[in-house]
């Protein structure tokens, strides 16, 4: 009996809904008068309509992006995509006072328990806005702050506005103005100096309606020697229509703090999942992305760190596994910015059936720098004769004292590794998630082990049928 056969999966965890009265919704397509109608909701300031507005005028003007992008994405009908949905509910401080079909939504996919165990806070979205938002008293006493972005708005402008936009610009690409447009939802965490938070926080973002958009805006500040890890999860069910997910994550860490992210996101494939996501490294400073990518039908997400500061460290870690008529686009982004900075990039890939994945990576070093490093490696595996990988490193090195490695392979699960697996009694679906779990196994290990379990069911659930 494998160790693999003994997880018991459940395939259909997150493929369910529940039909909802929203007392607040933008309706069908975008104008302006839908962003004026999200400020009015949310009770914003002047200053976000302006900031709103302006976004969206940008996000008219400009095109599809061609360089950093696929087909698929002239797919998307913009008007067609419901771009507010609330019961205008405030984020409640305990699971009792959330509302049922909520609550039940959350219970099943684990998020109170998960608290219980091992989170310092966790923010829970169901669609445009949270629903739960809590964090252990010990740190809000040492200053940490962990809201949503409304609330950071509201309650902490002078540290929210600081930082707001600038590692992201709004005209970065389309789909960064249009979440500076619509954002709703998301998380703002500040971290005090010298303050380590020792559990990780987590948001899980839920999508429940058909046609919908979910553009949650993420701002984490760690500042001078602090450090945290955020968690985030994702789900939506399986509708005949497309549904769109484009989020905006800014990290900002000071002198000598510490930022991890880790994502690991279970898509229906109906969802188009089109993300930026970028950090700041001051000097001294270590941003790590740890980056899993399953499901959706089409995923682009490079998750980059500029390196500000001397000795800034940055790193990405990322899985991707792209099943039948998915396309997982993922990579990273390196900007090197100052002397004796170092980065490093490990993507692995599985591509099933029809599935397709691609890397896209990025690594730039002006000639003035000096002691500048880089470590690119791309493996991709595929697991089926139609299945299809692509690497794309855009890799720009100038000067004398800087250094960069790139290395690649591509392998395929040969029948003799499976013949020989099931002479050890395993069937052939189990041989092939060994096989495939092996692959990955060296970046699982990195992500924390709750999350690690549910990330080997995952790929489990995928492999189920793709033998043959």
């Amino acid at each position: 009996m494998s160790d693999t056969a003994a997880i018991n999966i459940d395939t259909e965890k997150g493929n369910f809904f529940y039909e909802q009265d929203y007392e607040f919704d933008a309706g069908i397509g975008l104008d302006s008068k839908v962003i004026d109608y999200i400020v009015d909701v949310k009770e914003e300031s002047e200053w976000v309509r302006e900031f709103r507005q302006k976004a969206f005028e940008v996000f008219k003007s400009k095109p599809m992006p061609t360089k950093w992008a696929t087909k698929d994405l002239h797919n998307i009908d913009f008007d067609k995509i419901r771009y507010y949905l609330s019961q205008g509910q405030k984020p409640s401080r305990s699971w009792e006072d959330v509302p049922d079909e909520m609550k039940e939504t959350f219970e099943r996919l684990g998020i109170p328990e998960q608290e219980r165990k091992f989170l310092s806070g966790v923010e829970a979205q169901f669609d445009s806005e949270a629903a739960y938002s809590n964090m252990k008293e010990e740190l809000a006493k040492e200053g940490v702050i962990f809201v949503g972005p409304t609330e950071g708005l509201n309650e902490h402008e002078e540290i929210f506005r600081k930082y707001f936009g600038k590692v992201i610009p709004t005209g970065d690409n389309k789909f960064s103005a249009l979440n500076s447009a619509v954002f709703s939802g998301g998380s703002f965490i500040y971290v005090p100096p010298g303050v380590k938070v020792k559990q990780p926080l987590q948001a899980y973002f839920r999508i429940n309606a058909e046609n919908f958009g979910q553009f949650e805006r993420t701002l984490i500040i760690a500042d001078e020697g602090a450090e945290v890890t955020y968690m985030e999860g994702c789900t939506a069910p399986k509708f005949e229509t497309s549904t769109l997910h484009s989020a905006v994550v800014e990290l900002v860490a000071l002198k000598g703090a510490k930022i991890q992210y880790i994502t690991v996101q279970n898509w229906s494939n109906n969802v188009f999942n089109l993300v930026t996501k970028r950090g700041m490294a001051e000097e001294d400073a270590t941003i790590k992305w740890i980056d899993c990518n399953i499901g959706s039908r089409l995923t682009m997400k490079y998750p980059g760190v500029i390196l500000k500061g001397k000795r800034a460290r940055g790193e990405v870690l990322s899985i991707a596994l792209a099943n039948d008529g998915q396309h997982q686009d993922t990579g990273a982004k390196m900007i090197h910015a100052a002397d004796d900075t170092t980065s490093n990039i490990i993507a692995k890939s599985i591509s099933v059936g029809s599935g397709r994945s691609s890397y896209r990576g990025q690594v730039h070093m002006p000639k003035h720098l000096k002691g500048c490093k880089n470590n690119t490696e791309c493996d991709a595996l595929l697991i089926n004769t139609n299945s299809r990988t692509d690497t794309y490193p855009a890799i720009t090195v100038r000067g004398n004292d800087n250094s960069v490695q790139h290395e690649a392979s591509v392998s395929k699960v040969s029948a003799e590794q499976i013949f020989y697996m099931q002479q050890r009694g395993l069937s052939e679906g189990e041989a092939m998630s060994l096989a495939v779990n092996g692959f990955v196994n060296d970046l699982i290990r990195e992500f924390p082990m709750e999350y690690s379990v549910e990330l080997k069911r995952l790929i489990d659930m995928e492999m189920e049928g793709s033998v043959g």
